[in-house]
């Protein structure tokens, strides 16, 4: 039997709609580059945008085709779903203690050495189970989801064994397939040595022997990272273990120069589709990465958390990179996870437009995760849009994250 047509549906009038349509991908943006629509309407089909325009002329077409309604009756500013491109959601356990000797002075080695640190939470993950994952990932899906973020991409690297990196990529898979927020998965066995490796390059071949190759068998990841620093994997090291796992057919991101520089190097060499942290980096590193079209992905949670300066995002637009914001949301050095907050007060230490934070976190986000159909309110694009009680979308960074959406929808649904 032929299938019904997809129904249209007309949601507004919005007091504003940003599309984020229409801009460029790299480098500053000025506030006034913004499309920004007065009492505007969007015309869903389906999962997807038909059409953004006047209400008024849409609420016509609607009327005569006699479309759905869904009328938005106070003001409201609508914006495309964020993106946060960046996080370590799938975890066990907490890393409060850790916190409090660090904001009590103590050191990374020395928190290690107490029994805290990534390893830390390696042990709690291990322990586990793959339900009990999945139920704790489901919980932060739904914070992440309710505060406008509409897709998320989510990290192994807390299990580094077969069976424990395995158990998470399965754990995000199933998660994904609960849960209305798109959850775009990322093996980071190479995250840092387990204790039962003594040597680097022998647990990274490993990785290449046993577990990629029944990550991509299994269809649990598309994406591989790797952590670049003198505590996790050298350059040397990180360099052939990126080349094997993108001749296996993987996508590449690097935790590249979080504390020291190196890390963005070897992501310009093998065209990664981003790097991430950046906050060591200087001219040098963002003319590399510009060069070899890399994404600089910065973190500003992981900076909020260690007491660290911000990434220099400011540096990065000026050097014509395109730059996206994401939360690092993790047990260890970014546990608040609030992806609009951190945005906010990223742009307003480095003194960032609101049209290059609002890029950040739609559009040139999905460009760190080669997604092509979101971050944009146009036709064509999924129907991933979030809403603001304010009459004008200078209101949402202005308070800084505490102004959360009133309503978000995904895939055309509102949630």
């Amino acid at each position: 039997m032929p299938q019904e047509p997809e129904p249209f549906t007309l949601i507004g009038p919005f007091t504003q709609i940003v599309t984020m349509a229409g801009l460029p991908m790299k480098g500053p943006l000025a506030d006034e580059q913004l499309q920004v629509l007065e009492m505007g309407g969007v015309l869903l089909k389906g999962e997807k945008v038909e059409k953004v325009g006047p209400y008024a002329t849409l609420s016509q077409e609607a009327e005569a085709n006699q479309y759905h309604f869904h009328k938005i009756g106070q003001p409201m500013v609508l914006l495309p779903g964020f993106i946060d491109a960046h996080t370590h959601l799938c975890f066990a356990g907490s890393r409060a203690r850790d916190y409090a000797l660090r904001v009590a002075g103590k050191t990374y080695l020395e928190i290690a050495r107490a029994g805290g640190g990534i390893l830390d939470t390696v042990s709690k993950t291990r322990a586990a189970t793959r339900e009990e994952l999945v139920q704790s990932l489901l919980q932060r899906c739904d914070r992440h989801l309710a505060e406008g973020v509409t897709t998320c991409e989510v990290k192994s690297g807390y299990g580094l064994s077969l069976e424990d990196e395995l158990k998470m990529l399965e754990a995000i898979q199933q998660a994904n397939q609960q849960h209305a927020l798109d959850l775009v998965a990322t093996c980071l066995a190479a995250h840092m040595r387990p204790p039962e490796f003594t040597e680097n390059a022998a647990y990274l071949q490993h990785v290449l022997e046993e577990l990629l190759p029944k990550v991509k068998a299994h269809k649990v990841a598309q994406r591989v990272d790797i952590f670049i620093e003198d505590t996790a994997f050298s350059e040397e090291e990180a360099l052939p273990y990126l080349q094997a796992a993108q001749a296996l057919g993987f996508d590449l991101t690097v935790h590249a120069d979080q504390f020291s520089t190196g890390g963005s190097k070897i992501a310009a060499q093998v065209k990664a589709a981003s790097a991430d942290h950046l906050e060591a980096s200087g001219p040098t590193e963002f003319s590399l990465l510009q060069q070899a079209d890399v994404v600089a992905t910065v973190l500003p949670g992981a900076s909020l958390g260690l007491g660290m300066p911000f990434a220099a995002a400011r540096q990065m637009l000026d050097a014509g990179l395109c730059v996206a914001i994401a939360s690092d949301w993790n047990p260890g050095s970014a546990p608040m996870g609030d992806l609009l907050m951190q945005a906010a007060l990223l742009g307003a230490a480095e003194k960032l437009t609101m049209a290059e934070t609002f890029a950040g976190i739609t559009y040139r986000a999905a460009r760190a995760l080669r997604l092509d159909d979101r971050g944009q309110l146009a036709s064509g694009f999924l129907a991933d849009m979030v809403a603001f009680p304010a009459d004008s979308y200078q209101e949402i960074l202005y308070h800084q994250g505490k102004l959360k959406p009133h309503m978000v929808w995904k895939r055309g649904k509102l949630i």
